[in-house]
């Protein structure tokens, strides 16, 4: 089984949910320092002011090249780095710079699923241990004690309960992120962010792992920020889809919108970089193809940070941060010229968009 053999997640065409994560201009800037007295002479802006919602019951894919700063986003959502600026609220609740002792509690509702399953367990410990582990940490008490609570949360992810007592490295890739997974969700999360959950893995256990994840949320009602660079595994898991690029969220809709009606150049020519099986429609679509490499985040370019490679860039794109608008239901993007808008390109200064002049 590969991606492709996976069905895409139907439409949501429900009432909209109420948010379960707010966030508003996070940011976060490492410094970077120099000399005996460790003189700060700049700061790599990793993220640099993303705003974006994710409803209750939801999955929100976050995608982007590498470096664009979608891990230390996944990161900061579940307090493992602390934000340089910005609000996180989750459930109601600012968490962005709660302290380590006040944020233990939260740990139960929030969780993360790493990207490589070979370091992320201790290969010192068996996997009862490892997935016992929150159990012992938040001192919560099961019914029938930890050890059948592990074993049935390894029958839930598709290994054995007799797989109890072993250890990490007796178990395939796809295997290790099985128990990646249900070390997380020992406490029942509201929310889990999996990072890169399945680009570590091969391709044939790809698919099995996103019908692992698409069961259990369906199961026990989880909210996922699904962060990854494979477009073809965010078409397939997510509900709406947020486009990072140099550290800002340059789109972000609904995920037929935004893989069907791209509205950022940046976004379509990612999705022009997907492969095609159909060798009948190889020939019938247009592969972009970005020049130069992506500019430093120390040293980003000003007001929109793709113009330095963007093929519509004008001198307000060099000028002017484009804001991050609304062209379609639920769908926004901040680009003065977008691709699909419907009456033309965005005007600075205002809220609408507005017709070429003829």
């Amino acid at each position: 089984m590969t991606i492709s053999d996976v069905s895409p997640r139907p439409a949501d065409a429900g009432a909209p949910r109420p948010p379960l994560l707010e966030v508003t201009g996070l940011t976060k800037h490492f410094p970077i320092t120099r000399g005996v007295l460790r003189r700060q002479i700049g700061a790599v802006k990793a993220v640099d002011g993303i705003d974006f919602t994710v409803a209750a019951g939801e999955t929100l894919g976050l995608v982007g090249e590498s470096g664009c700063g979608k891990t230390t986003t996944g990161r900061m959502l579940t307090r493992l780095e602390e934000p340089t600026g910005g609000r996180i609220v989750f459930d109601g609740r600012d968490i962005t710079h709660l302290s380590v002792a006040r944020m233990r509690p939260l740990r139960r509702d929030v969780q993360m699923v790493f990207q490589d399953p070979y370091s992320s367990l201790n290969p010192r410990h068996t996997v009862g241990t490892i997935v016992g582990a929150p159990y012992r940490l938040q001192s919560v008490k099961t019914e029938h004690g930890t050890k059948r609570a592990v074993q049935d949360l390894l029958e839930r992810v598709g290994l054995s309960p007799e797989h109890y007592n072993r250890y990490p490295h007796e178990f395939s890739g796809g295997q290790r992120q099985r128990i990646g997974i249900a070390r997380a969700l020992a406490l029942r999360p509201k929310l889990i962010v999996a990072d890169e959950p399945v680009s570590a893995l091969d391709v044939s256990i790809q698919a099995q792992v996103i019908n692992l994840l698409e069961d259990l949320q369906d199961e026990f009602g989880l909210t996922y920020v699904v962060i990854a660079h494979d477009l073809s595994v965010v078409r397939h898991i997510s509900d709406r889809v947020a486009v990072m690029y140099l550290g800002h969220i340059v789109e972000i809709g609904p995920r037929q919108a935004v893989y069907e009606k791209p509205q950022h150049p940046y976004t379509s020519a990612l999705l022009s970089a997907v492969p095609v099986p159909d060798v009948t429609r190889r020939d019938n679509r247009e592969r972009i193809r970005l020049q130069g490499d992506p500019p430093s985040p120390i040293d980003p370019p000003p007001a929109c940070p793709f113009h330095t490679r963007c093929w519509k860039a004008q001198e307000v794109c060099r000028t002017v941060t484009p804001p991050l608008v609304e062209f379609a239901p639920g769908q926004r993007a901040a680009c003065h010229f977008p691709e699909n808008a419907p009456d033309g390109p965005y005007e600075p200064g205002t809220d609408s968009i507005v017709a070429p002049a003829s």
